[in-house]
C-alpha cells in the first residue's frame, strides 16, 4: 500500500508539473500587447515663394482648415517663405494680421535668411512673431525627409 500511495502521490507531482510548465510555456508564447500608443501628430509644410497675397492667403486658409479638420493638437503645421513670397511677412504687409492669427493657432511660420540677405532686410523689417532659418530651400529639404507632408498652394 506504501508503494501505491508513493506512486499516486509521484503521478500527482507529475501532472501538476506538466499543468504549469504548460501554462507557462503558453504565458511565454503569447505576445504581450503592447499599450496603445498615441497616434502620431500628422507634419505638414507649406512652401509660399510667390509675392502674392493670394497665394498667402490661400496657404494660411489650408492651415487654418487643417487644423480645424484634424484638431490643432494634432497637427505640426510650418509655412516656409522664401523668394518673393518673404514680402508678405514684412510687418507692414497686406497678410500682418492673418499671419499673427496663426502663428498664435500654433502654425510655425519661418523667413528665410538668405532671401532677407539678398533683399536687404533685417528682423527689425519682419513681423515679430515669425521665426527665422538660415535657408528655406533646405529647411523644406529637411522636413520633407523627416516625412513631412509638403504643400505648395
Amino acid at each position: 500500500m506504501k508503494h501505491a500511495t508513493l506512486i499516486r502521490a509521484l503521478l500527482m507531482a507529475a501532472a501538476t508539473a506538466l499543468a504549469v510548465g504548460a501554462s507557462a510555456q503558453q504565458a511565454a508564447s503569447t505576445p504581450v500587447k503592447a499599450k496603445a500608443k498615441a497616434p502620431a501628430k500628422a507634419k505638414l509644410v507649406f512652401q509660399v515663394s510667390d509675392g502674392d497675397a493670394g497665394k498667402w492667403n490661400l496657404a494660411l486658409n489650408n492651415a487654418k482648415n487643417v487644423q480645424q479638420e484634424l484638431g490643432a493638437d494634432k497637427v505640426d503645421i510650418e509655412i516656409v517663405a522664401y523668394g518673393p513670397g518673404i514680402g508678405m511677412l514684412k510687418a507692414e504687409s497686406p497678410t500682418a494680421n492673418r499671419v499673427a492669427q496663426a502663428v498664435d493657432s500654433g502654425v510655425k511660420i519661418v523667413a528665410c535668411e538668405n532671401t532677407m540677405t539678398n533683399l536687404n532686410l533685417t528682423k527689425s523689417d519682419m513681423h515679430a512673431s515669425i521665426g527665422y532659418v538660415p535657408a528655406g530651400v533646405v529647411e523644406l529639404m529637411t522636413r520633407q525627409k523627416q516625412g513631412w507632408a509638403y504643400i505648395r498652394p
